[in-house]
C-alpha cells in the first residue's frame, strides 16, 4: 500500500475526494513538464490500492504523462510487456506477486533493462531499499512522499 497523507492529497492539487482547479505554481510545474517528449511520457502505476492508483494518475495526468495502471505484480508484467511504459512507479507490498518479485521478472522482459522502475512503500528505506535496488529497482521512495520530489526524480530518470 502507497500510503499518501491528507496534506500530501492537498498539496498535489486534490481536496478530499474532488478534484480541485490547479494552483498557478502546479500550472507551471506542469508546463514545465511538457518539455519531456510525446515519446516519453508513459507511466506504469503498480498499486494494489484503488485510491492510490487514482491518485497518482490523476495528479500524473495533470503534468502531462499518459498513464497506464496494474493492481498486482501479475498484472504489471503484461501490462508492461504490452505498453512498454518509459518508467515505472511500483509498490513494493501487493497480494498474489509483490512489487519486488514484479520487479524481476519485467527486468527480463526484452529491453526491459534500462525502463526506470521507482519502488515505493510505507516502510523506511532502512528496511527494504537495499532490496528493492538488488531485485532491480532504480530507485526507492518512502511514503509519504513530497510530490515535488517525486516530480523531480520522475523528470531525473525518463531523460
Amino acid at each position: 500500500m502507497l500510503a499518501v497523507s491528507s496534506e500530501r492529497v492537498t498539496a498535489l492539487g486534490f481536496v478530499a475526494g474532488h478534484q480541485s482547479s490547479p494552483s498557478k505554481e502546479t500550472s507551471i510545474v506542469a508546463a514545465n513538464i511538457n518539455i519531456v517528449s510525446e515519446a516519453q511520457r508513459t507511466i506504469l502505476v503498480v498499486d494494489d490500492f484503488d485510491d492510490t492508483r487514482l491518485l497518482l494518475r490523476t495528479w500524473l495526468q495533470k503534468k502531462g504523462f499518459r498513464v497506464i495502471e496494474a493492481e498486482n505484480g501479475f498484472q504489471a508484467i503484461e501490462s508492461a510487456a504490452k505498453n512498454r511504459p518509459n518508467l515505472i512507479i511500483m509498490d513494493v507490498e501487493m497480494p498474489e506477486l509483490d512489487g519486488l518479485s514484479a520487479t524481476r521478472r519485467i527486468r527480463e522482459l526484452e529491453n526491459f533493462e534500462s525502463v526506470p522502475i521507482i519502488a515505493v512503500s510505507a516502510y523506511g528505506a532502512d528496511q527494504y531499499e537495499g532490496h528493492a535496488l538488488a531485485a532491480g529497482c532504480d530507485e526507492y521512495v518512502s511514503t509519504p512522499f513530497e510530490p515535488d520530489e517525486l516530480e523531480e526524480l520522475i523528470l531525473s530518470l525518463i531523460k
